[in-house]
């Protein structure tokens, strides 16, 4: 079907058009090793946004004078209590919830794959479809998300 638009109109595909809406959130990003953005979506109306950065009114890492994690050499993936911030899909969730959205059956576009504290969250949300566009290094979130039967689809830029 959202091929047969693109070739009606040369619209962008819904998926493309709200993983161009992550993209757009994640260039709001303090985090100084990866810059993250999340749309959360249903019955293709975008409910929520979020990206990674330090909770509201605290100092970002790049004031305190570095990203801890990075000092400590902890490898991408890992130890994610060390990390000062919120992650992009966690900020999306709770601000959905300030908000008083419903995103029991949504879709999150997420500019990469969640790590298993957040896929846990997706999954307690009730969130059904998960479209990335870039891999991450956790293993256990990816095993969590198939148990848990939520597809997880990569979206390659055009």
């Amino acid at each position: 079907m959202e091929d047969e638009e693109r070739m009606i109109d040369n619209r962008p595909t819904w998926d493309e058009y709200f993983m161009e809406m992550a993209e757009l959130t994640a260039q709001r990003s303090t985090c100084l090793r990866r810059h993250v953005g999340a749309v959360i979506v249903r019955d293709k109306h975008a409910m929520a946004t979020g990206y990674n950065g330090a909770p509201k009114g605290l100092a970002h890492c790049a004031e305190l004078g570095g990203c801890l994690r990075e000092k400590l050499h902890v490898p991408s993936g890992e130890r994610h209590e060390l990390c000062r911030a919120l992650h992009a899909e966690q900020n999306a969730i709770i601000q959905a919830a300030c908000l008083g959205e419903s995103i029991d059956g949504g879709t999150i576009y997420i500019t990469h794959h969640p790590c298993s504290i957040c896929a846990k969250m997706i999954i307690n949300a009730g969130i059904k479809r998960i479209v990335i566009r870039e891999g991450y290094p956790d293993e256990l979130s990816k095993q969590i998300l198939g148990e848990a039967g939520i597809t997880v689809e990569r979206l390659e830029k055009k």
